[in-house]
């Protein structure tokens, strides 16, 4: 466990160095954005790229890898808004199942899986991230979009489409893919301009998690009880694993081929705390963001211990 604990440690303190950054305001809430802006556009679409380019294509196109999280992705989307609908109406459930459901694969499970198993994993690990915020974002947004009036739902979904084809990250996994395919390598001094930038992307990124929490707390006054953000981070933490695990499991008794180390890989992908970007999302249309912000701190804050749990019961 201590092993574990060498290798997770200094993913959480980077988050937890941004948090406390920010709260003390060495970190100003206007430089934020530019971290995001460097992380989302520049350094996290490098490292997918080269993630992506380095991973044997069938490992980025693993259909039933693929059928497994969405599966699962989806029972939990729909067991969330069914058991919180009826308190938070559409808007607030079908946000609360998309934190509940989006593991922050990006900022953090990418770096970090690639650490703990090594670089092989970050193919299962990009396959869910493309399916997160393809199917299960997109599928959220039209949720929250019902009862909106005629055309909410489509409208949202159309809107959840345009927002996709401006976000770089889909496009790195795919030209990561393309190159991968068909043995492509970059010219070298670009092949270093990008390396540079990839290296960059796990210690900013996680540091500006810390530091989109730290104000995602200081500027949302909304209160809510915890027992309206505490299941749902367990939820995220517990939960979602335990469906992965025993739907790969059920994969492969079915039949189905699948390595003990994509189980592996899938199990801790779905272990990771709730992912950042949702409360910006949440802010943009107009669901409780402290809520959606407190489901992340805390699922963050408690993923230190869980995940490492997680990690010491299958690898």
């Amino acid at each position: 466990m201590l092993s574990i604990l060498a290798i997770t440690f200094p993913f959480f303190a980077l988050v937890l160095f941004g948090f406390v950054a920010t709260r003390r305001g060495v970190l100003p809430l206007a430089a934020i954005s530019g971290l995001n802006t460097f992380v989302l556009y520049f350094a996290l679409p490098c490292m997918l790229y080269r993630f992506g380019a380095q991973t044997p294509i069938a490992q980025l196109l693993d259909p039933v890898a693929a059928s497994v999280y969405l599966c699962v992705g989806l029972l939990m989307v729909a067991g969330t808004v069914v058991l919180t609908f009826q308190r938070w109406g559409w808007n607030d459930a079908a946000f609360g199942a998309l934190v509940a459901a989006f593991p922050n694969s990006g900022f953090m499970g990418v770096p970090l899986l690639v650490a703990l198993l090594g670089a092989w994993s970050a193919g299962p690990v990009i396959l869910t991230m493309a399916i997160d915020m393809m199917v299960i974002t997109s599928l959220c947004i039209a949720l929250s979009r019902l009862g909106q009036g005629e055309g909410g739902a489509a409208q949202a979904l159309r809107n959840a489409l345009k927002g996709m084809l401006t976000n770089p990250m889909p496009w790195s996994i795919a030209l990561g893919a393309v190159a991968s395919a068909y043995a492509f390598e970059l010219p070298g001094p670009i092949d270093k301009t990008v390396a540079m930038l990839a290296g960059a992307a796990s210690p900013v990124a996680l540091f500006t998690i810390g530091a989109v929490l730290a104000r995602s707390q200081m500027n949302q006054q909304e209160q809510v009880a915890a027992r309206h953000y505490v299941p749902i981070a367990l939820a995220k933490l517990v939960l979602h694993p335990l469906l992965m695990w025993l739907a790969c499991w059920a994969a492969v008794a079915g039949g189905w081929k699948m390595s003990p180390s994509t189980m592996a890989a899938l199990v801790l992908v779905a272990a990771l705390p709730s992912a950042s970007n949702v409360s910006l999302l949440t802010e943009r249309f107009g669901a409780h963001g402290g809520r959606v912000a407190r489901i992340i701190l805390v699922s963050t804050a408690l993923a230190f211990v869980t995940f490492a749990a997680a990690v010491a019961l299958l690898v």
